[in-house]
């Protein structure tokens, strides 16, 4: 079969037949390594614990020094991190393998009776490399000191539970109740955008140049300038929510459409449920892309169908009351309007959106459960899936092929009317003839080493699709100058809680990773609600799918012992997030420099929502409660009388990141971005008009979230996409209009 298959990359956990890029010296590694071994320690396992299988003894046995894992932790805290934060790492790294800097970064506990009477950090104890770590975590004067350690705590520990060998095992995942399906769906005879797609990896120079001749678009060569010039009447920036569905509309209008992916195109057959090579392939910076303060984790697609491919699965419609203010405060009359309301039946429809649920999950059971305890309102979540669609690893593709991401919905029907996919390709800049305002197209980049010629993609129309992180870069570095083009991010901020069930106690069946990953959803109105209160959500409350990596890399490190204990939980500790409406903003100016400030009402909201989640964890029969504050918060629930959970719940808060300069802090996560280049009925009020044009260039529109005048303050797909569905049929009226002329 053509394509990328995901198997290969498995070797060695990523693939590492010609050896480690990192870069760091051995003695840098061997100060990583005996980090990583006191934050996953070897240990004999528990003696009270009956059912010590070998599993579980080979689980507290090893450690995360053991090779290949300290590379492949250096390998990701250097790829993935910004670069600022690898200097400091670097730094560390260097200092804690010399005599001198470990006393500086360690203290008194490095002297020694002995010559050379100062230890490196690697000749400690591991109790004494233990208690470090536990003092740098709650470190407030050194804070760039504290940011490493979170760093490496999390590569470490992600590495340690994602890291597969070749048979596509953990050794880990037996110990801790995960399993992952490694069967492979029925390969199909062609993949729905094969006639459609070029994927440049695989190509030259010359191969490149036939290929796209053969799909029917002008090329014509420039050998001056190294450059191949296309003509077409469309070129779409990014497949995802808006860039999918603004290929599919304009192509079915008779355009010929080219679509441009800096990700590369997998189908149900190609994914392994893996959660290590799923993340480093499918999200930006492998899944670690944060702000800058390093306060916000945000997650974001960068695959063949954007963040539809690896989403959640939630299909929820533009809440009216945000509709309402969209249309009278922003003035934005496009979303009062029924060409919208016409639009979310259309999206709707087309990729199949379901209302109810065959089978829960155990997140979505202990939710559910919860709030029917507590006599509080829960919502069943519209999926674009089928009603018994029972997949928990949609997040890392769906392998069953059911979810209707763009990529085989609304890309399908734009190559079949004819649009070219070119995957592997990134924009560089769009092409603004100087003077007159004009688009004239996007210059382009192939990641592939036979491909020297830059491309050249002329078009009637230009639609930047990459999503609110990327698009008002790629729109700056083409020389747009409106003030609110990188502007007016709102990230949805995410706190968690967990709550542990054990089989045996709580009556609920299945595993964490196992079901649908989002099917109910609970409102959060007030600290205390009754039937007649009508106050807008303050929070909403979901269930959250994370890998053992992942979820182990974001729960609080106390100790060695402490994670491992934790982690053995791990398939039946329950994860609920509480999201709000932001009403904080930040910026994203340049690629991969994202700031961000959470108003005082959004951490009110937050904590309110993280109280409320700590509840149903309790009412649904948790048998030990917690948050991911980095202190391990967390609460028995055995014998607990209620003004024992009143305490606790007192004890709650949204604290900061690790740069804020307090004792405890916590991680925020993001997995909605919004509003970068919003509409406007000004140039003063948006980076774009209401037809999604910029105001500055003629011919080049915005199709992507980054549209939207605020935080919708629910999942945002369907609102992407019903705004992508109005734009580009103007989009399409106006080359109609003007072909007519």
């Amino acid at each position: 079969m053509k394509g990328r298959v995901w198997h290969p990359l498995l070797k060695g956990g990523r693939g590492r037949e010609n050896g480690y890029s990192h870069g760091l010296s051995s003695s840098q590694i061997e100060a990583l390594s005996s980090i990583c071994e006191a934050l996953i320690p070897p240990l004999p396992p528990p003696e009270h614990d009956e059912k010590s299988s070998e599993a579980i003894r080979l689980f507290y046995a090893s450690s995360a020094s053991q090779s290949p894992l300290p590379d492949e932790s250096a390998e990701m805290l250097v790829k993935q991190c910004l670069p600022e934060a690898v200097v400091v790492l670097r730094l560390v790294l260097m200092m804690l393998s010399t005599r001198l800097g470990s006393l500086v970064l360690c203290g008194r506990v490095c002297f020694d009776g002995r010559w050379p009477f100062i230890l490196k950090f690697s000749e400690l104890g591991l109790h004494q490399r233990e208690a470090i770590l536990q003092k740098w975590s709650r470190e407030t004067l050194l804070l760039p000191l504290r940011v490493a350690f979170l760093l490496i705590k999390m590569a470490c520990i992600y590495t340690f539970l994602s890291w597969t060998d070749e048979s596509c095992n953990n050794p880990a995942w037996e110990a801790i109740g995960y399993h992952v399906d490694t069967k492979q769906v029925q390969v199909q005879r062609e993949r729905p955008l094969e006639k459609g797609i070029i994927e440049t990896a695989d190509h030259t120079d010359v191969s490149l140049k036939e290929s796209l001749i053969k799909k029917g678009l002008n090329v014509a060569e420039d050998p001056k300038e190294d450059i191949l010039r296309i003509r077409c009447d469309v070129v779409v920036v990014g497949s995802g929510c808006g860039g999918g569905v603004a290929a599919a509309v304009l192509a079915n209008s008779g355009h010929k459409v080219v679509v441009l992916e800096k990700g590369h195109y997998f189908v149900a057959e190609d994914y392994s449920g893996l959660e290590g090579p799923s993340m480093n392939e499918m999200y930006e910076s492998g899944g670690m892309l944060t702000t800058s303060d390093g306060k916000v984790v945000i997650q974001a697609g960068t695959t063949l169908g954007g963040g539809s491919a690896i989403n959640w699965s939630a299909s929820i419609r533009t809440p009216s009351g945000v509709l309402k203010e969209w249309c009278l405060e922003h003035k934005i009359p496009m979303f009062g309007s029924t060409e919208y309301e016409s639009a979310m039946d259309f999206v709707c429809k087309r990729i199949g959106v379901t209302e109810n649920c065959t089978k829960e999950g155990l997140q979505n059971q202990v939710l559910r459960k919860g709030c029917e305890s507590l006599g509080l309102k829960v919502e069943a979540i519209p999926r674009n899936c089928s009603e018994n669609h029972y997949c928990g690893s949609c997040g890392f593709g769906c392998k069953t092929g059911e979810k209707m991401g763009t990529d085989s919905t609304w890309l399908v029907d734009a190559v079949n009317k004819g649009a070219v996919i070119l995957t592997g390709c990134k924009a560089e800049k769009f092409i603004v003839e100087d003077g007159r305002g004009r688009c004239l197209g996007v210059k382009a980049t192939s990641e592939s080493k036979n491909i020297r010629k830059k491309l050249y993609i002329e078009a009637k129309a230009t639609v930047s699709a990459c999503g609110s992180l990327m698009t008002p870069p790629l729109l700056i570095s083409s020389g747009l100058k409106n003030r609110n083009i990188g502007n007016n991010l709102h990230l949805h901020p995410v706190l968690l809680a967990w709550g542990y069930f054990p089989e045996s106690l709580s009556g609920l069946e299945g595993k964490n990773h196992e079901g649908g990953i989002l099917t109910s959803l609970h409102k959060v109105e007030s600290e205390s609600e009754s039937e007649d209160d009508e106050t807008k959500p303050k929070a909403i409350v979901e269930a959250a799918a994370l890998g053992p990596g992942s979820l182990a890399g974001f729960f609080p490190w106390t100790s060695g012992r402490e994670m491992k204990e934790s982690m053995r939980k791990y398939s039946r500790t329950v994860t609920l997030l509480s999201l709000v409406r932001d009403e904080g903003r930040g910026e994203v100016k340049k690629a991969g420099r994202i700031k961000y400030e959470l108003s005082v009402a959004d951490r009110e909201n937050l904590k309110l929502g993280l109280r409320r989640v700590l509840r149903i964890l309790v009412a649904a029969g948790a048998s030990e409660v917690g948050t991911f504050r980095s202190d391990g918060q967390k609460l028995s629930c055995k014998g607990m009388k209620n003004e024992d959970l009143e305490e606790f719940l007192g004890t709650i808060c949204a604290e900061e990141g690790p740069s804020s300069g307090e004792e405890v802090w916590s991680m925020y996560c993001s997995a909605h971005q919004m509003g970068s280049c919003r509409m406007g009925a000004s140039e003063k009020d948006g980076a774009v008009d209401e037809n999604g044009e910029c105001w500055e260039a003629k011919g080049l529109y915005v199709c992507d979230g980054s549209v939207l005048p605020s935080a919708v303050g629910v999942n945002p797909m369907i609102t992407i996409q019903s705004t992508a569905y109005c734009i580009s049929n103007r989009i399409s009226d106006r080359l109609n209009n003007e072909k007519s002329l």
